[in-house]
């Protein structure tokens, strides 16, 4: 069921005005809210206002997202509409409609996402940049790709005959094939055909090949075509006398089989599991739709697609998440104006860094905020000789991870290093097997967190000799890449109640089956939500009492039906609430009866919104939150999630300003009401600009004032 009509709203509206707490309230399916979120960047795609070049990475990031989404979650619904156990056949029933739902959704998506490719290309063409194909290439054009082809492709394309394998599970879904129809004739003078495949060597090549300039004009080309090209070298002395070569792209199921033998290790178990992965079934093709029949019933055929699988037919090139490394040809102004992180001046000092925050609570705002200040506290706390320890949890680490250094080193300078890193984050696993590694050959303890609960929580304590213990909060990963490109906010406090509970949180971590007590912090799976929904309760009696009331609400997800049905019955009372959801987001707000204040906004800009920021009114003490949860279920009840308190006066005036700037945010935002129309955002007080740009404003001229 996609949402309630106006009518269905009302009869929720009647019942839970009649006191009947089971009404059926509504609730829009989370993987339908996921397909109009990724919409809303695609959308982004569409606007004549974005830069042309931007306007690319965000066609990349729909093709990137929407592959994951198929992978995981497409994937679960399938396993879940393939059950044949009798007693669950309500929940193979509705997961088979909702599978059937994505499709019809994707297949009136995918037309218009050909379309503003084709519009992109059509505008690259006005300044000048050709993407051009290989039926399009002139002489030197062509002397060039031959070149190309010697020096950098021969010998990484290896065609496959169809006819000499059974199944396509060598193959890595990560990658883009060419399935190619070479013709030759036979012996009494009739043409035939052969058909074989290969994957694109985009790893070693890039997708997009700059060609040498032309008359002032710049020249790229897929390398789909740079091989169209060079076919006749691959197949080189067979005899063949003409190819046809067709991109096709296939997605696994990507949930991993994690063994339960206790004689294995987790680790081990991880491992094992990412090697099912690789193997996992076929769910999702996307082909060229001029492929010859035969040669597609031979794709499927060889992946075992079935009737609950999708199959779509795609334009000539696959797989445009690519699109988010194309070529910038030097085109700077094609690009968003640049906007440096601000190394704070409050902390760019030269004294002790942990002593600034044990005098006061610091906050970083990244990637407005430079990252490099939240290094520091780590490389200080690895040298400083009266740091005794340090904890941190790990989900996220960049490639080359700075954080990882420092805790390294911190080793090293024989300070006790507790790292929990989370093995099951999902498509990190191998990477984080990796760093789990180097950091016990350091002499670092690493602990995998809780069986059963992912440590999704993002948290550090150091622990010191002399002066106050320091506890650092943050909303996303302790991640160098994130924090160029994902809003997140990073509270830095000494205060004794939350620096205890954060000790308190490691030894639960090491220790489940000691019951904790959290005095500060909200934490999950433990109280996290019922001290959610008190906090919303209070909300409805105050405004009873005739007190302040409302709530506001930054978020990425919005799905768990108890704190959903909370916040209408909040709604319902003459509470205004308010909501900034980035993406899966369950709530109907489309066709609400008049005077139910129940507003939700989706802003897709060139950050990604990802800090979580909970405000309360609170009879107007105004009750400020920030950390790493989402209200779904798998963050309130099956992960190991941390929300801290924000005290500090300042700070909590700015963790409002960045959920009121969002609110505001009439050139971003998009309506998110169920219906998946996402229109224009509209308020009563707009800014002049869009939420990002002007908190950057505001942190920069805070900065002058600060220097002044």
């Amino acid at each position: 069921m996609t949402f309630f009509t106006g009518i269905r709203i009302n009869q929720f509206y009647m019942a839970k005005k009649n006191g009947n707490r089971n009404g059926n309230y509504p609730l829009l399916e989370r993987d339908v809210s996921w397909m109009y979120f990724n919409r809303r960047v695609l959308q982004e795609a569409c606007r004549k206002t974005v830069p042309l070049l931007e306007r690319l990475t965000f066609l990349g990031i729909y093709s990137n997202n929407l592959d994951e989404f198929f992978r995981v979650r497409v994937a679960s619904q399938n396993r879940v509409a393939g059950l044949k156990d009798r007693s669950l056949c309500a929940e193979s029933s509705h997961a088979k409609a909702v599978v059937k739902q994505i499709g019809r959704i994707n297949a009136r998506y995918i037309k218009d996402y050909e379309s503003a490719v084709n519009s992109v290309y059509e505008d690259l063409e006005k300044e000048n940049i050709h993407l051009i194909s290989d039926s399009e290439v002139d002489g030197e054009q062509l002397k060039f790709i031959h070149s190309f082809y010697r020096e950098k492709i021969e010998g990484l394309v290896m065609p496959v005959w169809f006819s000499s394998v059974s199944h396509l599970d060598y193959e890595s879904d990560a990658s883009i094939y060419m399935a190619v129809k070479a013709n030759r004739m036979n012996s009494v003078g009739n043409e035939v055909s052969e058909y074989a495949y290969f994957e694109l060597p985009v790893q070693a090549c890039g997708r997009f090949i700059r060609l040498p300039d032309k008359d002032g004009g710049i020249y790229i080309m897929y390398l789909d075509d740079i091989v169209r090209c060079s076919l006749t070298k691959i197949f080189h002395g067979l005899g063949f006398s003409s190819f046809e070569a067709f991109a096709f792209k296939f997605t696994r199921d990507a949930e991993m089989e994690i063994d339960d033998d206790r004689r294995s290790g987790l680790m081990q178990k991880i491992s094992k599991g990412l090697k099912s992965r690789k193997k996992g079934e076929p769910l999702r093709v996307v082909y060229d739709a001029d492929m010859p029949g035969e040669l597609l019933r031979k794709i499927l055929n060889k992946l075992d697609i079935d009737k609950n699988d999708t199959v779509l037919e795609g334009g000539r090139y696959q797989n445009h998440k690519d699109l988010m490394k194309f070529p910038d040809c030097g085109r700077t102004d094609l690009r968003f104006a640049p906007m440096p992180s601000i190394v704070r001046a409050s902390l760019d000092v030269d004294g002790s860094i942990l002593n600034l925050i044990a005098e006061r609570d610091r906050f970083l705002h990244v990637p407005y905020h430079s990252f490099s200040s939240f290094l520091r506290v780590l490389q200080e706390a690895a040298i400083d000789k009266n740091v005794k320890a340090v904890k941190i949890t790990l989900y996220r680490l960049a490639r080359d991870s700075r954080v990882v250094k420092a805790l390294i080193a911190a080793a090293r300078n024989g300070k006790k290093v507790t790292v929990v890193i989370e093995l099951l984050a999902r498509f990190d696993e191998e990477s984080n097997i990796e760093w789990s590694q180097k950091l016990q050959e350091a002499g670092v303890k690493v602990l995998f967190g809780v069986e059963g609960l992912k440590v999704h929580s993002k948290v550090v304590l150091i622990e010191r000799k002399r002066g106050a213990d320091i506890a650092c909060i943050s909303t996303g990963n302790f991640h160098e890449g994130n924090a160029r490109s994902y809003t997140d906010c990073i509270l830095m406090t000494a205060s004794k109640d939350i620096v205890k509970d954060v000790s308190s949180l490691f030894d639960f971590i090491e220790k489940p089956y000691i019951p904790a007590k959290f005095r500060e912090l909200l934490v999950s799976p433990n109280e996290m939500k019922r001290r959610f929904l008190s906090l919303i309760n209070a909300e409805i009696r105050n405004h009873a009492a005739g007190k302040v009331s409302y709530i506001k609400v930054k978020v990425n997800h919005v799905t768990d039906p108890e704190i959903i049905e909370r916040l209408y019955d909040a709604a319902l009372a003459g509470v205004r609430v308010e909501l900034l959801v980035r993406g899966n987001c369950s709530i109907v707000t489309d066709g609400l009866p008049s005077g139910m204040n129940l507003k939700v906004c989706g802003i897709i800009d060139r950050f990604l919104e990802h800090s979580r920021i909970f405000v309360f009114a609170a009879g107007g003490r105004n009750d400020v939150f920030i950390g790493s949860a989402d209200w779904m279920p798998r963050n309130l009840d099956n992960r190991v999630e941390v929300v801290t308190p924000v005290y500090d006066p300042e700070i909590k005036d700015e963790m409002i300003r960045i959920v009121d700037s969002g609110l505001r945010d009439v050139r971003q935002g998009r309506l998110v009401d169920g219906s998946g129309r996402n229109q224009s955002w509209t308020c009563g007080n707009p800014l002049d600009t869009g939420s990002q740009e002007a908190l950057y404003r505001h942190y920069c001229e805070k900065e002058e004032r600060q220097v002044e």
